[in-house]
């Protein structure tokens, strides 16, 4: 197994090569989403960027356990351990029961990373499906001496821990810095200092999401979750923690800080963040009001949309940028994204028309061992992306008969193109592109729009017709009081 994979640990703070602890096995943990909405165009970096690590890992000739969990209680609307459950907020809002919110935003979730061709993890946990576990860990650090209860809820003692530990040595934050900046809030809750975090909360009155523990009825703290399952399934020292940067304080900062204080050493030996999307300047999220869901991405429907943008169109838009680089959106770039997609596809064409000489002319060595090179720097998909359309000029210049290819290195060369694109860059050829979805979706409305008309003149058979010729090529009409709904059963 030739590996000469290098990976930004950002506990470290440096490009390190990639050794992991038991080959050929990898244990790979990344955050998932808290499932209380529309996945939006900001889950799709991290579905991405570990999904591109997952593929070329695999490739490598790695066993990967890859993991990646769905937070469905605890993660509450104030990250200070306050407020309403997200999900038994969004649950009350819509009259439902907190787990049909959870399965109906999971499986969206699925939908839009499928879309997006990310492959699935091999284990999915559920934060909920594991209230046992969590509240073992919590008891066990209580145990330890790094915890203390409160009217029925336990918190992480950081000042304690820090005594011996280094609590913000992924961030990069003091113990002193904290101390300082939020002494003034102190006695201001039953916390002994404000930075503590919640290892289990007594629920209050009105709190749907409860569990009985031997502190209070009340439910698990969000980062312990993420402690919890990551060894339940990878091991109490595993290769890759995975998340969004916005994920590296509090809530990885706390996993760190938990697991050594609950098993006595580090679990984790290589942490990564992508970086964030972000709208002028902006982080692109639910709190900010400023998100755009992966749905409306590809149907057009946002207001800050020109157009719809296909699935591989947002991935390859992603992938153009370095993981741990700030990627902003804007239509124009992802403009940039359709056309550059479409070049590269095109060339793939071409590639396939391509007619055998008796020589080559070409320096395919050269092209393979840049690419690589670029996936071995930490995932360095824009050099890589560039290599790429160097090898398109050249696939051009051979279609031309400016160059030559013999028949050994032309299988060679389709081999490697099938290899980069479509197993590790996972992109893949749409039958269908953006534009023609725009039609196609323009073509229904219209229809329907005509279809009410005709009921506003009490032409029901035309409107009738309409409906019914719709459903027979299956599009369901949904009558509404402002107008109508359709959707591709």
């Amino acid at each position: 197994m030739k590996n000469n994979l290098t990976i930004y640990n950002t506990l470290s703070r440096k490009k390190e090569k990639f050794e992991p602890i038991n080959p050929p096995f990898v244990g790979m943990y990344v955050c998932g989403p808290t499932v209380y909405g529309d996945a939006h165009l900001g889950h799709a970096r991290p579905a991405i960027t570990f999904d591109l690590l997952f593929r070329y890992l695999k490739y490598l000739g790695y066993k990967v356990r890859y993991v990646r969990n769905i937070t469905d209680v605890g993660h509450l609307v104030n990250d200070a351990d306050e407020g309403e459950d997200k999900i038994a907020k969004k649950a009350k809002l819509e009259h439902i029961e907190p787990m049909e919110i959870v399965q109906k935003y999971t499986n969206s979730y699925h939908r839009n990373t499928a879309q997006l061709n990310t492959l699935p993890p091999r284990i999915e946990p559920h934060a909920s499906a594991h209230i046992i576990e969590q509240a073992a860990m919590a008891k066990k650090i209580l145990e330890n001496g790094f915890a203390y209860e409160v009217n029925g809820s336990v918190y992480f003692d950081v000042e304690k821990y820090s005594e011996k530990n280094n609590y913000g040595k992924l961030s990069g934050r003091k113990i002193e810095d904290l101390i300082s900046n939020t002494r003034e809030l102190a006695g201001q809750s039953e916390k002994k200092n404000p930075f503590d975090f919640a290892l289990w909360k007594k629920a209050e009155p009105e709190h749907i999401m409860r569990w009985p523990s031997e502190w209070s009825d009340g439910f698990p703290g969000w980062h312990l979750e993420c402690s919890v399952m990551s060894t339940k399934y990878l091991g109490d020292k595993f290769d890759i923690h995975g998340g969004g940067l916005d994920l590296q304080f509090p809530h990885h900062e706390c996993e760190i800080a938990q697991s050594k204080a609950a098993n006595g050493e580090d679990s984790v030996k290589y942490w990564m963040h992508n970086n964030l999307i972000t709208i002028e300047g902006q982080k692109m999220s639910k709190s900010l009001g400023n998100f755009i869901t992966l749905d409306e991405m590809f149907s057009g429907k946002n207001d800050l949309l020109e157009q719809a943008y296909s699935p591989m169109v947002v991935r390859f838009f992603i992938l153009q940028a370095h993981y741990r680089s700030t990627l902003d959106f804007s239509n124009k770039a992802l403009q940039a994204s359709e056309k550059g997609l479409q070049r590269l596809m095109k060339g793939l064409e071409t590639l396939e028309k391509i007619k055998p000489s008796a020589e080559t002319s070409v320096d395919l060595k050269s092209l393979k061992e840049k690419t690589f090179d670029a996936l071995n720097d930490d995932l360095n998909t824009p050099i890589l992306i560039a290599h790429l359309f160097d090898g398109i000029k050249m696939i051009n210049q051979i279609h031309s008969g400016d160059e030559t290819i013999n028949n050994e290195d032309l299988e060679d060369l389709k081999s490697f193109y099938k290899l980069t694109v479509f197993d590790i860059l996972g992109l893949k050829p749409e039958s269908q592109n953006a534009n023609s979805d725009k039609k196609f979706e323009d073509a229904i409305n219209l229809l329907l729009n005509i279809r009410l008309e005709a009921k506003k003149n009490k032409d029901f058979a035309t409107s009738d017709k309409i409906r019914d010729e719709l459903n027979k090529i299956g599009i369901i009409v949904k009558d509404k009081k402002d107008g109508f709904e359709w959707e591709i059963k």
